[in-house]
């Protein structure tokens, strides 16, 4: 017995009609009938019950066929089960994502796990920029975004991928119908610091510039979240900086009576990296993937 066989007597029990399972085979109904007969002869057991109106299975017949196809299941799988054998696992990597990452980067990482997505498994992981920083120098995490300045560590290698413009996010209701607002017409008002900035380095140098140009006053609040500074500059007694671009998701955040202006005096931006171990890069486990993500951020984005 042959696969051919199998394959053959399969065919004819699911037409049950030796001339459209011949065609089906690619091959005349006489030479198919006689493979039948071989397998019934070596089997001793006769599988179709013919006659000039019809063909039908016998107990026999019945028998066989799900143990025939069966057989020709296991034979098909043989290649894909191979190559699925010899295939890499793919494996999971951490991504670190501080908040408010802009949807055009969004999407550069989306295509970066596209282009990775047979070897590798990208998965996202919040936090602030510091401590994703930190857990990819220890391992935790494959990679990170990360807010700039940020880390340091010459174990690190940084790949530059967003340059976003900052304004000043203000009351609306103070200044109704401007297109922009100046620095020195926030004196009178205090800057919103939250836990978040005061942790991070990008902030923490954002604010020493501030005071440098005459903004004196502070308000700190317990809360990191975009909807505790919105409130506080809603009620008019303070300002904050955020992005500018009315597409960033911080942009939800902000009350009735918030706006977000640009400065004309001064011109703050969001710089964000990519960050990475060297050593796990250059011919490490994450090769593949910074090779992958230097094709993708070949131009940093700009908003």
């Amino acid at each position: 017995m042959e696969l051919l066989h199998l394959r053959y007597f399969v065919a004819v029990a699911q037409e049950l009609n030796f001339s459209m399972a011949a065609r089906k085979l690619h091959m005349a109904a006489s030479p198919l009938s006689r493979r039948i007969k071989d397998l019934e002869n070596e089997l001793g057991h006769r599988l179709f019950d013919r006659d000039t109106h019809r063909v039908t299975l016998t107990q026999a017949g019945n028998a066989l066929l799900p143990i025939a196809r069966g057989v020709l299941e296991q034979v098909d799988s043989i290649q894909w089960r191979l190559d699925e054998t010899a295939r890499p696992r793919r494996a999971t990597l951490l991504l670190g994502v501080p908040s408010g990452v802009h949807p055009d980067l969004r999407e550069r990482m989306d295509a970066l796990a596209e282009r990775v997505r047979d070897r590798f498994e990208i998965k996202r992981w919040p936090g602030g920029t510091d401590r994703l920083v930190d857990a990819v120098c220890d391992g935790r995490l494959a990679l990170t975004l990360a807010r700039l300045p940020a880390g340091g560590d010459p174990a690190l290698e940084l790949l530059p991928v967003m340059s976003e413009r900052l304004g000043a996010v203000v009351p609306r209701d103070r200044f109704a119908g401007r297109e922009s607002v100046a620095l020195t017409e926030l004196t009178e008002l205090a800057y919103v610091i939250s836990p978040t900035a005061v942790t991070n380095a990008f902030f923490r140098g954002l604010d020493q510039q501030l005071s440098e140009l005459g903004i004196k006053k502070r308000i700190e609040i317990n809360s990191a979240a975009f909807e505790g500074i919105s409130e506080i500059v809603s009620s008019g007694l303070a300002f904050s900086i955020s992005m500018l671009d009315p597409r960033s998701p911080v942009q939800n955040y902000h009350l009735d009576n918030v706006t977000v202006l640009p400065f004309s005096d001064f011109h703050p931006r969001l710089e964000t990296g990519l960050i990475w171990r060297k050593d796990r890069g250059q011919g490490g486990d994450l090769a593949e993937v910074v090779a992958a993500a230097r094709e993708v951020f070949t131009e940093p984005l700009h908003s």
